[in-house]
């Protein structure tokens, strides 16, 4: 019995994925900087590229300015690269004029034949702190004008921010069909809890202890319940696998050996989220955790010294992570992003040693979102106009 109803109760796979390190957060020692690892174009490119051959189902391509690849076009220049891996693209919305983003999207869809996911953000912009209601109205508009471009012939609109009338949509037609790709987002806030619920599919949540991701559940369900709607639910983790606990958790002190914690607080500021309710959940996890940085067994938060967002990992032999990942699939958790230090590396760990134990799905294609052939729009097989 799962902890909350969910959109796929009897789904016996999850969606695992990995994560590009496109926003200068890859290390071989946290908080010091490595030129090897920079978040240059050839570098990210090989992690997705190591990402699929090991049999990840979707990677996660962040968004933030800082140093680092622009999503859009890093998915843009992955997908004539792949032919299986998804790409989980995050989206921070007012970036683009929203009827322009649709195309874009829709453009990248068919570049993709249906690989590609969203995951919505709502964080500032560079220079700009604006008040959280609004971002999340702003997220809502842009939410609700993709739908109506992916589903309707023409889009009316009327908010109060955007404002459109009898806009065709052909342009917009994405690959997916039955609602286009589908939308992963995480928030805290009563705001993105609402919006979550009414129009997103995937509930994005960072690691805590399982109690509290019990709560957070119950807490995205009751929203998406007010709307008639279930989400599906996911969660975003940091890896630490060895053959023995004792390797991993050596790995993990290895990992933070070289961290000075004035510059790890210095990384985690600069992160355009770093003030947001989720942010502060991760740091009261740090305040919790034991001498040794574990909150709960096997989930150590050292990672969210240098790191804002989620800064906790998994840490153990294969089947302590093993048994850590069917216990969250048992609460109702269908979609994982991992990631690891550094992201190539650990995704050959992961990918040789837990992967291969764990039935794998892609969720687009468990909803029915991706056709058997090319579909019927003017960007596909159908009429011109």
């Amino acid at each position: 019995m799962t902890v909350v109803p969910i959109t796929s109760p009897d789904l016996d796979a999850a969606e695992i994925s990995w994560f590009s390190a496109l926003c200068s957060d890859d290390y071989q020692f946290l908080g010091v900087p490595d030129g090897a690892l920079r978040s240059s174009w050839s570098h990210c490119r090989d992690i997705v590229l190591e990402a699929e051959k090991q049999g990840f189902r979707n990677i996660l391509c962040p968004s933030s300015y800082q140093v680092g690849q622009d999503t859009l076009s890093f998915v843009a220049g992955a997908a004539p690269l792949t032919s299986k891996i998804n790409m989980l693209a995050a989206v921070r919305c007012g970036e683009m004029q929203p009827i322009m983003l649709a195309r874009t999207l829709a453009t990248l869809d068919h570049m993709l034949e249906g690989r590609l996911v969203i995951n919505i953000i709502s964080s500032d912009f560079p220079g700009e702190k604006a008040d959280s209601a609004y971002r999340y109205q702003r997220s809502r508009e842009v939410v609700e004008i993709l739908r109506q471009a992916w589903t309707r012939e023409e889009i009316n609109y009327a908010g109060e921010i955007y404002n459109f009338e009898n806009v065709p949509t052909g342009p917009a037609k994405p690959y997916q069909q039955n609602g286009g790709p589908l939308m992963y987002f995480g928030g805290y806030s009563p705001q993105a809890l609402d919006l979550c619920g009414q129009h997103c599919d995937v509930y994005l949540m960072w690691p805590e202890t399982k109690d509290q991701i019990a709560e957070r559940m119950k807490a995205a369900a009751a929203a998406a319940a007010e709307y008639d709607r279930t989400l599906n639910y996911g969660l975003r983790v940091h890896m630490i696998v060895r053959d023995t606990e004792a390797e991993a958790r050596e790995y993990a002190d290895y990992i933070v050996s070289k961290l000075d914690d004035e510059y790890g607080q210095l990384i985690r500021d600069r992160a355009h989220d770093s003030a947001s309710l989720g942010v502060s959940h991760q740091a009261r996890a740090r305040e919790l955790a034991d001498q040794f940085g574990y909150v709960e067994p096997h989930l150590w938060t050292g990672v969210g010294r240098a790191r804002s967002g989620c800064g906790a990992a998994l840490v153990g032999s294969t089947d302590q992570v093993l048994s850590k990942i069917e216990s969250y699939q048992k609460m109702g958790i269908r979609a994982f992003i991992f990631s690891g230090y550094p992201h190539m590396d650990e995704c050959r760990h992961f990918g040789a040693k837990v992967l291969p134990e764990l039935k794998t799905c892609s969720l687009p294609h468990v909803y029915g979102r991706v056709p058997e052939q090319t579909p019927a729009t003017p960007l596909g097989a159908g009429e011109r106009v």
